[in-house]
């Protein structure tokens, strides 16, 4: 896919300035809301307290946070970033390690959980293979997945579009988004661009219970195969 912004030719993507575009791009508060909304959208208001729930890409840990004001307690989270899990400061584990390769027992957990992590992963589709493998092999015979992803909508497009414009300065929270698009534009656009593949390979491993697509992201909740 042609990356629809234009960077420096001399342009170096850098996590460290990923991070902190991250971190100012909502509070923690704003993203807990987020979660609670997408949680109550997939249902997950109504699973049984007592599941053992993996949040993968859990960055400073507001997913688990969430999870827990909703009455979870058997809760961990796994990410690549030492300086993101530092953030977080609850009484849960979160394991910094590679989610291609999980530090987790076979079939230990009810859920996995990743939130706008899977866009990240740089080789499609060996590492999302590697991934989704990993997801099912830590869940238990009829354990979710549940993943929120970008996805090309025509919304998606009208975001890109004014991100990329002079107006993103005026705007600190469009400025962070755009920062984050540049940081990770090869990995972004390329998932954007393989809707279809990536689809076909989350159906290698799990059965949908509701597939959404709105607003620029993919809600999906699929049951182990």
């Amino acid at each position: 896919m042609t990356l629809p912004i234009r960077l420096p030719k001399d342009f170096q993507p850098n996590w460290d300035v990923w991070e902190s575009a991250y971190l100012r791009f909502s509070t923690p508060e704003q993203e807990r809301r987020k979660f609670h909304r997408r949680y109550r959208q997939l249902g997950v208001t109504e699973w049984p307290r007592d599941l053992e729930i993996l949040e993968i890409f859990a960055g400073r840990g507001n997913g688990l946070v969430a999870l827990s004001e909703l009455g979870f307690t058997r809760l961990d989270g796994a990410d690549l970033s030492p300086r993101l899990a530092a953030e977080y400061q609850g009484p849960h584990t979160i394991h910094v390690c590679d989610c291609r390769s999980l530090p987790l027992p076979d079939s230990s957990r009810d859920a996995v959980v990743v939130q706008g992590g899977l866009h990240h992963l740089i080789n499609l589709p060996d590492d999302l293979n590697h991934t989704l493998a990993e997801v099912r092999r830590v869940l238990r015979p009829g354990g979710r997945f549940l993943a929120v992803e970008p996805w090309h909508t025509p919304f998606l497009g009208f975001v890109h579009f004014i991100a990329f414009t002079p107006f993103r300065k005026a705007w600190k929270k469009l400025d962070a988004l755009a920062t984050m698009i540049e940081h990770e534009a090869e990995t972004y656009f390329n998932w954007l661009s393989r809707p279809v593949e990536i689809l076909d390979l989350i159906d290698r491993f799990f059965v949908s219970e509701k597939t959404i697509i709105q607003s620029g992201k993919l809600l999906y909740l699929g049951l182990r195969k």
